[in-house]
């Protein structure tokens, strides 16, 4: 009956967003299929993931256990609204970690950046593996929407895998700093089941995004009729992995960007476009 109610009580929160379960499961950095088992009852909510639907609603979080909670335990006292947010804090350790590495940055850092209290940390976030798939899942959110954004404002098949590989090149800061990321995560899903789970489905859905392209490709006429879109993807993504671990290197002489975006472009000129 109180997972019912709570559940009850979320979709309350939801619905007063305005926005879908999808959107609201992402600005909570939270697994959209755990949200909706929580919210069919088939699983229960954490307390940390109530903190933080607590938060994204502006409720108090014993509302939505249909009880207040101890005083000490309070969002209130806790969590200043200002400082220690959800998404601030998980911002946050994405650039500590693209900074520092993961291992290297302590919940005291991450509260340091956000000016709040490592209490306010663990209120939303209780383990340092929490934090690592929040950050993971929230670097996965933001690269499937720039992908999508880029995606839009393409032309044709050809113009479309530009978009994706000018994307991927690590050029800008903002870009360096996402694969110094990516970089730290990959070894870390070679040690964690869960942020392996999360490693690999973010893989599916880009591989997929390039097949898509190369498929679409190939029906417009643009691309050669005997491309395999799934080959293709394989083979481009290892690329773009391999050649911007060599952009990033820091010892010299390495890789620069307009040598990457120049190989990958050759690549795709050479097996994927149509011979004129």
């Amino acid at each position: 009956m109180e997972t019912t109610d709570t559940a009850a009580r979320v979709r309350e929160v939801i619905a007063a967003a305005g926005v879908s379960q999808r959107e609201f499961a992402r600005r909570i950095v939270m697994d959209p299929s755990k949200l909706s088992r929580s919210l069919s009852g088939t699983r229960r909510f954490t307390a940390a993931e109530l903190a933080r639907i607590a938060d994204e609603g502006r409720v108090d979080a014993g509302r939505l256990l249909g009880t207040r909670p101890p005083r000490e335990q309070a969002p209130a006292a806790v969590v200043p609204v200002e400082g220690g947010r959800p998404l601030q804090i998980v911002r946050e350790t994405v650039r500590l970690i693209a900074e520092h590495g993961f291992h290297a940055v302590r919940v005291a850092d991450i509260a340091r950046a956000c000016a709040t209290s490592t209490a306010a940390i663990h209120y939303h976030f209780p383990g340092r593996a929490d934090l690592l798939e929040a950050a993971v899942r929230w670097c996965m959110d933001e690269d499937t929407a720039r992908r999508a954004a880029r995606l839009a404002s393409a032309d044709d098949a050809v113009a479309e895998l530009a978009q994706l590989i000018e994307l991927q090149t690590p050029r800008t800061a903002q870009q360096r700093r996402q694969w110094a990321v990516w970089l730290d995560l990959w070894a870390e899903a070679a040690r964690s089941t869960a942020v392996g789970r999360l490693h690999a489905e973010y893989y599916r859905q880009w591989r997929e995004t390039v097949a898509d392209v190369v498929r679409r490709g190939v029906e417009q006429g643009v691309f050669r009729a005997t491309a395999d879109p799934e080959a293709a993807a394989l083979t481009l993504t290892a690329l773009i992995d391999g050649l911007a671990t060599q952009v990033l290197a820091s010892g010299t002489p390495h890789i620069s960007p307009d040598a990457m975006q120049t190989a990958l472009e050759t690549h795709v000129g050479t097996a994927l476009l149509k011979a004129p």
